[in-house]
């Protein structure tokens, strides 16, 4: 581990109106910012094993997603929470050009920071999706139905009085997670619980809010996605597991086929490559991973920032 990266983390808080959100920053204060945000179910531990492997003089700013571990609770609607915690993590880097280092494939960190990169594309260098293929749709015949399922499972949970969480030993918690995460190593599982329990009178309970596992409010169609996508000016770097996301879901259950976003992205000279993992090889086997990202680091952002 890099003895420079080891030495200079922090807590990192940002105030918004539900609370706060809460993260890491890794690396120095001058450093070249990049944005890191995890997925669904996951926390911002999910970087930890990698991000010591890639180059030095970088500030990674590693934040916890919103009913994710730390980041804080999903109140209220969350279609309006999904926006607000969108508007509130930019504006306080206002001026910021980032880099977004996107992990998993949960909708709210994936497609909400992919559409910030075609909407706002001066503010964005690059971007890197870990076996992502960096949008999920629905048919638009589909969007009013799965719109509405999303919105009565929110309003339903409204209405019922405070549920306990269960209360787990550690181990019993390590026992849980790996059932539910079966790619995921014994080191990984330790590493996402570090940020993914809270100690509670008995043992802990994990962080999360159980509002997470709704169907998702925020929809695009396939046609919405491909054109959102073609918005994008950054670089962008896929990097798939060939064990991953596509083995999970094959095209066959995906509306729009992952085979046309990855040829979007090859026709506008993006980068994809397959290593072999699964979907938690960035996590479980970050070197598998790092010469891929800090090429494509150097190349793409840090090349630039010295020609500037």
């Amino acid at each position: 581990m890099s003895s420079t990266v080891e030495q200079a983390v922090s807590e990192l808080s940002v105030p918004v109106p539900w609370g706060e959100i809460r993260g890491k920053v890794w690396g120095p204060d001058h450093g070249y910012p990049v944005l890191c945000l995890h997925g669904w179910l996951d926390n911002c531990g999910t970087f930890k094993t990698l991000i010591p492997l890639l180059p030095k003089g970088l500030q990674w700013k590693k934040f916890s997603i919103m009913g994710h571990s730390m980041g804080g609770n999903v109140a209220g609607m969350v279609t309006k929470i999904h926006l607000m915690q969108l508007i509130t993590v930019f504006t306080q880097y206002t001026g910021t050009i980032f880099l977004l280092f996107l992990a998993w494939y949960h909708i709210w960190s994936k497609l909400c920071f992919l559409q910030f990169s075609a909407l706002y594309p001066e503010m964005v260098d690059a971007v890197i999706l870990l076996d992502s293929f960096g949008f999920i749709s629905t048919d638009s015949k589909n969007l009013s139905k799965v719109m509405r399922q999303g919105m009565d499972e929110m309003l339903h949970h409204e209405k019922k009085t405070e549920e306990k969480k269960r209360v787990y030993t550690y181990e019993k918690a390590v026992e849980r997670l790996s059932a539910a995460n079966p790619t995921l190593s014994e080191q990984s599982v330790r590493i996402l619980l570090e940020r993914g329990l809270v100690q509670v009178e008995g043992g802990f309970v994990f962080s999360r809010d159980l509002r997470l596992n709704f169907k998702n409010i925020p929809c695009i169609s396939p046609e919405q996605s491909l054109e959102m996508q073609s918005k994008i000016q950054a670089s962008v770097l896929v990097v798939l597991g060939d064990k991953g996301f596509a083995a999970t879901f094959p095209e066959s259950n995906q509306q729009l086929p992952s085979s046309k976003l990855l040829k979007a992205y090859r026709d506008r000279n993006h980068t994809v490559v397959t290593v072999s993992g699964d979907h938690h090889v960035h996590l479980n086997d970050p070197e598998a991973v790092a010469p891929l990202v800090s090429d494509f680091l150097r190349n793409k952002v840090l090349s630039q920032q010295l020609l500037a």
